[in-house]
């Protein structure tokens, strides 16, 4: 076991990016022609992680061509893959999103969700044995305190202003009589005053 780990550390990356299920990434991978080589950049969509704590550590990437949809896998510590780079973030349940190859459009599309694209994307962002262990549970959870933070606020200054509207609508008098109420009966009755009754006639 020892004689492979050391083979599997000469090949392994010192450092990689922070890629989860659900982010939007731009693969350069370096393409070899003969005596030529050069670089192809493939974006799409992150649909499930694989061994990320391995040397086989891998991603399967999704995207729509002409019309049809392309899935790749790549290898993250292969000397193929140049660089990757995360370009949108998006929140996610689960590790492996077989739901997207069965939509089109908008119903493809995820929540996004703000990140540091700087941070995550700097060439030593973590090194390969702690990618595996940042998991998105723990990023969900604090969007969602911060989202139910929001709600809770914006709630009770809602309710406060309605209160404060209440109050400056109902006027209640020194005696205890209803202002708002008084007024509405007068215009009621100074209506029925200005229709004319049944015996008399109509003017033109």
């Amino acid at each position: 076991m020892e004689a492979i780990r050391q083979i599997e550390q000469k090949y392994t990356k010192p450092s990689l990016p922070v890629i989860q299920s659900g982010d939007t990434v731009r693969v350069h991978q370096l393409i070899r022609e003969g005596n030529k080589q050069r670089i192809q950049v493939f974006e799409g969509v992150v649909i499930r992680r694989h061994r990320l704590s391995e040397v086989t550590a891998c991603i399967t990437v999704r995207r729509i061509a002409s019309g049809v949809g392309v899935e790749k896998t790549f290898l993250l510590h292969s000397p193929n893959v140049d660089k990757i780079e995360v370009i949108r973030r998006a929140k996610i349940r689960r590790n492996f999103l077989s739901y997207l190859r069965n939509r089109r459009g908008k119903s493809a599309r995820l929540q996004e969700l703000a990140f540091d694209k700087t941070e995550v994307n700097r060439s030593e962002a973590l090194p390969a044995e702690e990618v595996a262990d940042v998991t998105l549970t723990e990023i969900d959870a604090e969007a969602s305190e911060d989202a139910l933070d929001d709600a809770v606020s914006i709630e009770g200054e809602v309710k406060s202003e309605n209160k404060a509207a209440r109050a400056e609508d109902t006027v209640v008098d020194a005696d205890g009589s209803d202002t708002q109420a008084e007024q509405t009966e007068e215009v009621e009755s100074g209506v029925a005053k200005a229709e004319p009754g049944e015996g008399e006639a109509v003017q033109s």
